[in-house]
């Protein structure tokens, strides 16, 4: 066993429920990492489309450009659309993540049709203005923290080791992606993020604030977005507490600034 504790990857996930972007490094803001979970898809009454119930949008790869996001099929590439950073062109209306709403603006409406082409069902893509707040939930927030349009909270750490564990129980392993984290790291026992408390992760602190319920969306296969019944039912016969299944650990930035691959985490007291 490793003792040192290091970032081994960084994720972002810009568009919620769509694929992820591993980066060298990621600018740590106090809604999550920059970028992440900052636009969404949403239906006609301003709900949010998820995977859990559209499991082909694990097929739309994303891909950070300088101006904006690249978004792709990954069966049929030439099936892309160009997000520029600045086309939240349309109004701002309300929309809803889980019991939580708030507002946000309209991207232009050439880029919902292609979406909605895409998925054959009509969707319009939004994105959170910096002036949106929505707020961490008050028993966890450690001050006052707003999150984006992720399912609660700002940011998911996972240790490697606990999905090492995990796939040497499963016949057919999984891949990381299957539990969307943003923070990976190699080193520790399995489920050592489980007993940390307050982390520095290079210069910046971190407290973890509560452990992640999983959902049937750790089911669907990021490649072909075929859902099969693994790894949740095996996780679910000895990581499940009151009935729900955890599996890795939410996290709320203490301080801002930029995290890399390489950096150590230090546990803090």
């Amino acid at each position: 066993m490793e003792e040192k504790l290091v970032v081994q990857d960084i994720f972002i996930y810009p568009i919620k429920s769509l694929g992820g972007i591993r980066l060298s490094e990621a600018m740590v803001e106090e809604k999550g990492l920059q970028y992440d979970r900052r636009w969404m898809l949403v239906d006609n009454s301003g709900r949010f489309v998820s995977q859990r119930e559209h499991s082909s949008l694990a097929l739309l790869a994303v891909k950070l450009e300088k101006t904006g996001l690249l978004v792709f099929h990954k069966s049929e590439k030439e099936k892309s659309i160009k997000i520029p950073f600045d086309s939240a062109t349309g109004p701002e209306i309300l929309v809803t993540i889980w019991d939580d709403r708030v507002l946000a603006k309209v991207v232009h409406p050439e880029i919902s049709s292609w979406f909605s082409e895409i998925l054959d069902f009509q969707v319009h893509l939004v994105i959170m203005p910096e002036t949106s707040h929505r707020k961490v939930d008050l028993r966890y927030a450690v001050k006052g923290e707003s999150v984006s349009f992720a399912d609660g909270m700002p940011y998911l750490i996972i240790g490697q080791e606990s999905l090492n564990d995990l796939n040497s129980r499963l016949e057919i392993p999984v891949p990381m992606n299957r539990f969307r984290p943003n923070i990976v790291f190699s080193g520790g026992t399995a489920f050592m993020e489980d007993s940390l408390r307050k982390i520095k992760i290079g210069d910046l602190q971190f407290q973890i604030v509560k452990p992640c319920a999983r959902c049937v969306m750790t089911t669907v296969n990021q490649e072909t977005a075929e859902k099969g019944k693994e790894p949740l039912k095996t996780l679910s016969s000895y990581r499940t507490i009151n009935n729900k299944v955890y599996f890795g650990q939410n996290v709320v930035a203490l301080q801002l600034g930029k995290i890399k691959i390489g950096d150590v985490i230090i546990p803090q007291d």
